[in-house]
């Protein structure tokens, strides 16, 4: 819901860190790897109940993921970068609640997998309408630059790193947040299963 706004925000800055990448010979596939890479310590990290340490850790990934597609946007868009990065993506989501899940298990397990259960609803809903969109041709007037379909809703990328800041900061109320985030991903997963099967049919 928020992405469109914060894309405006950080796009300058996201464009001057690509500038230099690019210069330096630094791809953006490399960029994905080590940004997940680094984003994976966040697990040890939540595991052992070290948050502030969690919460670098996830920011660093998260900068890598607005930075890999700004130098893709220099050195050319691909299929294959386009895979490696929402792959990436969606298993680093995942990762942050299993985290804290593993740092109190009796107290966050049904919460952590209540949020991962809601993550593949978003994360199935659009990847799915992305495939049958990118099939008919289908493209979105706001996201052009992305190199796949990408599908708005209530909960996003903002959106989602948001919880996972709030999670890290007050980790002692993570179940709460889980199921309210959670929620809030299963509103979205039905408004786009809903839109997404009203704009297919349509098209045919």
């Amino acid at each position: 819901m928020l992405d469109r706004v914060t894309i405006q925000w950080i796009k300058k800055p996201l464009e001057h860190g690509a500038n230099h990448l690019d210069k330096w010979g630094v791809s953006a596939n490399q960029i994905s790897v080590m940004g997940f890479v680094i984003g994976c310590f966040a697990l040890p990290a939540l595991a052992f109940s070290h948050y502030d340490w969690a919460l670098l850790f996830i920011i660093i990934n998260r900068i890598a993921d607005g930075l890999d597609g700004a130098v893709a946007r220099i050195q050319g868009i691909s299929d294959a970068g386009g895979f490696l990065d929402i792959s990436l993506d969606f298993l680093f989501y995942s990762l942050v609640p299993f985290g804290f899940v593993l740092a109190a298990p009796v107290h966050n397990a049904v919460a952590g997998a209540f949020l991962i259960f809601a993550f593949v609803g978003t994360g199935s809903s659009f990847l799915a309408f992305a495939i049958m969109a990118s099939k008919r041709g289908i493209d979105n007037p706001v996201y052009r630059h992305k190199s796949l379909y990408y599908m708005s809703g209530l909960t996003e990328g903002t959106e989602t790193i948001a919880c996972f800041v709030v999670c890290c900061l007050f980790p002692a109320h993570f179940a709460v947040i889980a199921y309210g985030f959670g929620a809030a991903c299963w509103f979205t997963t039905i408004t786009r299963i809903y839109s997404g099967f009203e704009t297919l049919n349509q098209s045919q």
